[in-house]
Order: structure tokens, then C-alpha cells, then sequence
């Protein structure tokens, strides 16, 4: 079987099951093992000298181990690569999770901060409606890339292993690759590497939003957004879900009780938004992974035919 076709049947089976409690309660998913190897790896090695040194050595051995893990499980047959696949797809628990944000501001703001502070990072407790919605919109632009279209487009490029360098990668950024004093050095592979593995899903990402928007006549404005964001990568689909919900993204937030003044995404849009924005944008999540599984299923007929 292609690698496209079992992409296909991953893409399904997640969108279809998503992250079931009843087996995750039981067994440990494994972005959970994978972070539990960070986590043991950071606790004893970063101390001391050499720590840069000592972050690109466990960027290398997640590699390695990724590569040796993927291809193991190859062996056991394209079941077990659909399932894996699936498991490591998150569309359906980003929906859900952010779905959750809009029906928690429906109840009450209080209900939309505790819902919103489970996908997000930035101080939550005083936050107002808007910035509530903001937070989750921005939450699935950025998630939609890195949870869903980079892992299909490293599995649809380099099967099984390259899901899992990806996944391991992507992870250890999001526990140690942070710019504070702790980790800029120690973190700084894991950070660097991330950035240059969702490059190309970051991107193709914003133009699948902006061909289901039909805001090509803003690329312009995108490009700009872009550069200015504090990612070299989220700012992509971010600036896209910004105008194709008409709404204005980032901007100001507080991280730890320091407030940024970060810059606006699409600024001019109103701003005042609230659970509509926030089910407008799932509806776009769900356009665009119909979008990404009806392009590999024509790769899957061309492939067949030729």
C-alpha cells in the first residue's frame, strides 16, 4: 500500500475517533511517553556546561530513536502505521477541545477562561470575551499546522519514521524550547529544528485557508502579518484565519504576569468577537482537512493509475 493511502485511512479513522477517554485513561498516548523521555532527559542533563551541546545531542538521539521506533513498526504492517497515524493526527480533539472555548463563552466568561487556559499558555484568569476568542482562534490556526498538516505532510513524505521525528521534535520544542534563561541554550535545537520542520506546513496551510476564503487579493497583507509575528511559522495560518473569519488576531497578552505588546494580526478587523468567531473558525478546521484528505486521495488515484 502507498504511503498516500494509508495517510487517507489515518486521516479518516482520526476524524472519526479522535483521542477516546476510555483508552487514554488506561494506557499512555504516546506523545505522552515521548515527553516523558524529555522530561527525564532535561531533569538530568540540563545543568553544568555545554548545555547547547547537550540539547543538540538530545535532538539527535530522539532522531535516532524516531527512526529506529518508525521502522520497527513498519515491519508489523500498514495497520499498525493507519492506527499509529491516526493516534498522532490531531483534528478531531483540536475541534473538540476548541469547540469547547465557544461553549464554555456561551455559559459564562468564567467557564470560556478555564476552557480556553487548557489550550493555551498566556495568563487567562482576567482575560475579557474577546481576548477569550482570540485566544482559541489563534489556538486552532497554529494547531491546525503543527497538530494536523505537519504530521500528515512528514508522514506523507517519509512514512512512519518521519511522523515521529516530527512528533518528538515538535514536542521536545514545546517543553524546552522556550527563550528564558533555563532553556535558551539547552532548547535551542529542539527550538531551531521545529521551525525548520513545520516551514513548509506552516505555509501550506495559510494557502489552503486563503483558497477555501478566496483572500488571495490579501496575500500581501499575510506576507506582512507574517514577518511580524513572533513565529517564523504561525504567523502563516494565523493570518489567514484572521481574514477569513474577518476578525483581528494576537496582539497584546500576558505571559506570567508580564503583559507583551505583541502586533495585531489583520488590526483593522474588529476585534470584538466572541463563541461565533470560535465556531466559525472549526468550521474552517473542518474545511481545510477536507480539503488536505481530498488532495492525498487524488495523489492516491493518479499513483494508482500511473
Amino acid at each position: 500500500m502507498s504511503t498516500a493511502f494509508l495517510l487517507v485511512c489515518a486521516m479518516c479513522l482520526d476524524a472519526a475517533l479522535g483521542e477516546p477517554d476510555w483508552i487514554w485513561s488506561r494506557i499512555r498516548h504516546p506523545a505522552v511517553m515521548i515527553g516523558t523521555v524529555i522530561g527525564w532527559l532535561d531533569l538530568r542533563l540540563n545543568r553544568g556546561t555545554n548545555r547547547r551541546l547537550k540539547g543538540v545531542a538530545i535532538v539527535l538521539l530522539l532522531i535516532l530513536g524516531a527512526v529506529i521506533l518508525g521502522r520497527t513498526l513498519t515491519l508489523f504492517g500498514p495497520v499498525i502505521e493507519i492506527v499509529l497515524a491516526a493516534i498522532l493526527l490531531a483534528q478531531k480533539s483540536l475541534v473538540t477541545h476548541v469547540r469547547d472555548v465557544g461553549d464554555g463563552l456561551r455559559t459564562s466568561l468564567t467557564e470560556g477562561r478555564a476552557k480556553v487556559a487548557m489550550i493555551v499558555s498566556r495568563d487567562t484568569r482576567d482575560m475579557t470575551e474577546a481576548q477569550v476568542a482570540r485566544s482559541a482562534i489563534e489556538s486552532a490556526a497554529e494547531n491546525l499546522s503543527d497538530g494536523v498538516i505537519a504530521p500528515a505532510f512528514w508522514f506523507l513524505v517519509a512514512g512512519l519514521p518521519g511522523l515521529l521525528i516530527y512528533k518528538a521534535v515538535n514536542t521536545a520544542d514545546s517543553m524546552i524550547g522556550y527563550r528564558s534563561e533555563k532553556y535558551r541554550d539547552f532548547g535551542w535545537a529542539a527550538a531551531r529544528l521545529d521551525d525548520v520542520l513545520n516551514l513548509i506546513p506552516a505555509r501550506l496551510t495559510c494557502v489552503m485557508i486563503v483558497a477555501l476564503s478566496g483572500q488571495w487579493t490579501r496575500w500581501p497583507e499575510m506576507v506582512a502579518d507574517a514577518s511580524r509575528h513572533i513565529s517564523p511559522n504561525a504567523g502563516w495560518p494565523e493570518a489567514a484565519m484572521a481574514r477569513a473569519l474577518n476578525v483581528a488576531l494576537a496582539g497584546p497578552r500576558s505571559y506570567d504576569g508580564q503583559v507583551r505588546d505583541l502586533a495585531w494580526v489583520n488590526g483593522d478587523a474588529p476585534r470584538n468577537i466572541g463563541a461565533p468567531e470560535i465556531f466559525r473558525a472549526c468550521d474552517m478546521l473542518w474545511r481545510v482537512w477536507g480539503l488536505a484528505l481530498g488532495l492525498v486521495s487524488v495523489w492516491v488515484g493518479v499513483s494508482f493509475i500511473f
